[in-house]
């Protein structure tokens, strides 16, 4: 249900605006079939594995009660967890490949996770400490503000970029775990609700102010960038899943196994879990590797070289109403293939005790992926339109809303426009972007063909704070203190 309208969009434009090759047009296919396996397994894995781990970890950090241990904890967890990621490893190899290396793949993991590992500790410390998430948000994004006066527009819309990318399949259910699992050890209920969330959200501005930084720090040069031909397509139907499999089970391995390694040693230090408990979260995390493996395979040989070919095809229609059209079709269907929304979503409605129905939360974050690749769109065609035009007041909007929203949709919609920005958004609709970027007279690849997952990582930000608005004039009605 969630990947199929994707596939359903890509066949209406075959049919229509962008007849594919046939070898193309068959990756597609086994493609689509190997993301709903992976996707599936990954998903039974996170739950079975992933999710107990994160909680017991959060239950262990936040019963020491003391600071040093959160501190040294939330660096750990949150370098190993983002290093892991592979959104951002899926990103920084598109942003290597375009920029001929100058900004090196292994480069931009290693900064952007250091980055999301101080901003996680920050997250702990607050979750511990009782800090209100408005007001860390409001200082963060004010020194994001300071720092980007200082940087180029490719940094800019790479740093967005990662933030978006950062918080995908992986860290999300981790870090909602790790919350999870402190806030439980809380003796006020509403506290513990409230503190949920807000963790992924804290984390992803970690990426934007180490990328920031990069850039103010190291100076380079002008940067350029270039979008390679859909040479998969000629290169046999089934060659590219074959080549992709050892790479990508490698990549998986390599990420996953410094969460093996903190299993085990918790479970010999402070878990004490039983046999049972253990051998189903080992279970657990080899389904979420088997299924990330076929997921990504699926994606990377089925769904890139499509979404650039179709993005280029849609660009050189010339027609701005119908380019911005598909990209708002293929942003909202988009958003439903993203494994971490499904986390995500299930956890709101099961810490809310289904107060906040997911179908709800589904249709906010579809809706605001939607309007951010439209506006992607819009912002290609039309040159006068730069990143930040959208990004500065989109951000005061959605600052400014946290002054009046409910304190628990606060966190909900910052930890929204992270799982927002997936797999699939840093493959497909990043590939379909590029694609109309490069076709487009008067566009630049680098400048123009980013920034839009930081559109997606924003959109739902300020959807679900106004839709927390709207539940707390309902429930004022109804006389319930919202």
């Amino acid at each position: 249900m969630a990947v199929l309208p994707i596939a359903a969009i890509v066949l209406i434009l075959h049919a229509s605006l962008t007849p594919l090759p046939g070898a193309m047009l068959a990756q597609f296919l086994i493609g689509t079939a190997l993301t709903v396996i992976g996707l599936t397994v990954f998903l039974i894995g996170v739950d079975v594995g992933v999710t107990p781990i994160g909680q017991a970890m959060g239950s262990v950090v936040a019963r020491s009660n003391k600071l040093w241990i959160v501190i040294v904890a939330g660096l750990a967890l949150g370098f190993i967890i983002s290093i892991a990621e592979p959104d951002l490893h899926i990103l920084a190899g598109q942003v290597d490949a375009l920029t001929a290396g100058q900004i090196p793949k292994m480069l931009l993991v290693v900064v952007v996770s250091l980055g999301i590992a101080v901003l996680m500790t920050l997250g702990m410390v607050r979750v511990v400490y009782n800090i209100p998430l408005y007001l860390l948000l409001t200082g963060l994004y004010g020194l994001v503000l300071i720092l980007s006066l200082f940087s180029s527009r490719e940094f800019l819309a790479i740093s967005f970029d990662a933030s978006g990318a950062t918080t995908g399949a992986m860290t999300v259910p981790f870090m909602l775990a790790l919350a999870l699992g402190a806030t439980a050890m809380k003796k006020d209920a509403k506290a513990s609700e409230k503190d949920s969330f807000g963790l992924v959200g804290t984390a992803s501005i970690g990426a934007i102010l180490a990328v920031l930084l990069m850039s103010v720090v190291a100076h380079p040069g002008p940067l350029t960038g270039t979008v390679n031909g859909h040479e998969t397509a000629q290169a046999g139907i089934l060659r590219p899943f074959f080549n992709r499999v050892p790479i990508t089970s490698l990549e998986v391995f390599m990420a996953m196994s410094p969460i093996l390694a903190l299993l085990l040693v918790f479970q010999k230090k402070a878990f004490k879990l039983s046999r049972r408990s253990f051998r189903r979260m080992l279970v657990g995390l080899g389904f979420t590797l088997v299924g990330l493996v076929l997921f990504l395979v699926g994606v990377h040989a089925g769904f890139m070289s499509v979404g650039t070919f179709v993005g280029q095809k849609i660009a050189s229609l010339d027609r701005t109403s119908v380019i911005v059209l598909v990209g708002f079709a293929i942003g909202m269907v988009t958003i439903l293939a993203e494994p971490a929304v499904y986390v995500l979503t299930h956890q709101v409605e099961s810490v809310t005790s289904g107060y906040v129905r997911r179908s709800l939360v589904l249709g906010a974050l579809a809706l605001g992926a939607g309007l951010s690749v439209g506006l992607s769109m819009l912002r290609i065609l039309v040159p006068a339109i730069q990143l930040w035009h959208y990004l500065l007041p989109g951000y005061i909007i959605a600052i400014g809303l946290t002054y009046v929203t409910p304190k628990l949709f606060i966190g909900i919609a910052f930890d929204s426009g992270g799982v927002a920005s997936g797999p699939m958004t840093a493959t497909f609709i990043l590939a379909f972007t590029n694609g109309v970027a490069s076709a487009s007279e008067g566009a630049n690849v680098l400048v123009d063909g980013f920034g839009m997952i930081a559109m997606v990582a924003l959109m739902p930000v300020i959807a679900l704070q106004i839709l927390g608005l709207v539940y707390k004039i309902k429930t004022r009605k109804g006389g319930v203190e919202a």
